[in-house]
């Protein structure tokens, strides 16, 4: 693909259209078969540089065509070099929009295999592709163009909506509702029993898990994740909310619009999130915890109250950002801290010791 026509259809894309593109040099036009790292980008492919940090990689670089920040000297830089370039205010995201038209993941044609087994109570939409040894029970409704690769089993009463991607091996439990333009990835769990136990003085009593689970459209839930069912009530995964991998949602939880968990987060009963919320790795939050719309928490940290709109929150247990970084600056001074404070009290004691001293002397030359 000749680098002009990339632009083009680039620029055709809704969203690219309103980043205010600067322009492009219009003296080069390589031929372009693939999109790679700026680092290890080879003759013929395209990369981006996406802020001041990275400028020198265009010193280095040997892709032939760069995106750019709207940021005259990295142009001037990258015309010298004769690479080809576009300017955006967002290059992050033509990138992602370049690599889709370099990229088609697999999709299996329409049909279902000779070898799932489907409840004839269920429902499929037109142009489903369902793979081999796929389980579909009693009650199920699936949309119009759903993709569900081999191994899935699905519960019965469960809803999917249109053109839902379900890979390898994931498990659909009982009753749970899924909207349209989802992606289920291999070996999670959506709708399983949430952790609901009793105590008694003869043991644990187990609470059924008679709920539901909801996820709206655009969700995408990561590899080996695990939704929970609550005992009543639901757990809803709102619109265009994005989990990765291991990542934990217990019962009752509610995740708000456009949220963003990373790796091995994960959620107690009850946590509700606000929109754009975005947890680092390993983010823990205790039961019941809200946390504010836009808030962030990075990773690892322990969110064990609730959290303000737009907060930033890191440690364990979490603390604001700034006040993270002054108590972390004072950690790595405790062993010199220790020091001088154990210097401090000798020398106070020995202050005590002169004063002693002194008080004996004091009361012999009263007695004279």
């Amino acid at each position: 693909m000749k680098f002009s026509q990339l632009i083009l259809q680039l620029k055709a894309d809704p969203l690219e259209a309103n980043q205010n593109s600067l322009g492009s040099n219009p003296h080069l036009d390589p031929d372009l078969t693939g999109a790679a790292p700026v680092e290890a980008a080879p003759p013929g492919t395209l990369s981006y540089i996406e802020g001041g940090k990275f400028a020198a990689q265009i010193s280095t670089t040997t892709a032939s065509a760069l995106i750019l920040p709207q940021h005259e000297p990295f142009q001037i830089q990258a015309t010298q070099r004769g690479i080809a370039w576009i300017s955006v205010a967002a290059p992050r995201l033509m990138f992602a929009q370049a690599i889709a038209l370099f990229y088609t993941p697999f999709h299996p044609a329409p049909g279902i295999h000779p070898t799932a087994v489907i409840d004839p109570t269920a429902t499929i939409g037109a142009g489903a592709a369902v793979g081999a040894h796929v389980v579909i029970q009693a009650g199920v409704k699936l949309g119009d163009g759903i993709c569900i690769h081999p191994n899935v089993v699905i519960y019965p009463n469960v809803q999917i909506g249109d053109r839902t991607l379900l890979h390898a091996n994931c498990v659909i439990h009982e009753r749970t509702q899924i909207g349209a333009d989802c992606v289920i990835h291999s070996g999670a769990a959506i709708g399983s029993e949430g952790f609901g136990f009793v105590p008694t003085s003869q043991g644990w009593v187990k609470m059924q898990q008679s709920g539901y689970t909801v996820l709206e459209d655009k969700v995408e839930v990561g590899c080996n994740s695990a939704i929970d069912r609550p005992a009543v009530g639901e757990t809803r995964i709102a619109r265009d909310t994005k989990l990765d991998n291991l990542v934990h949602i217990a019962h009752n939880c509610y995740i708000g619009e456009g949220c963003a968990l990373a790796a091995q987060v994960g959620l107690a009963g009850g946590v509700k999130t606000g929109k754009g919320v975005i947890l680092g790795g390993q983010v823990g939050a205790a039961n019941l915890t809200y946390i504010g719309d836009r808030a962030q928490a990075g990773a690892k940290a322990g969110l064990h109250g609730n959290v303000a709109a737009g907060a930033v929150m890191m440690g364990n247990p979490a603390t604001p950002y700034k006040t993270f970084l002054k108590s972390s600056a004072i950690y790595n001074r405790l062993p010199e801290m220790q020091q001088s404070m154990k210097q401090m009290q000798q020398k106070l004691e020995e202050l005590q010791r002169q004063i002693q001293a002194l008080e004996g002397k004091a009361d012999v030359l009263c007695d004279d």
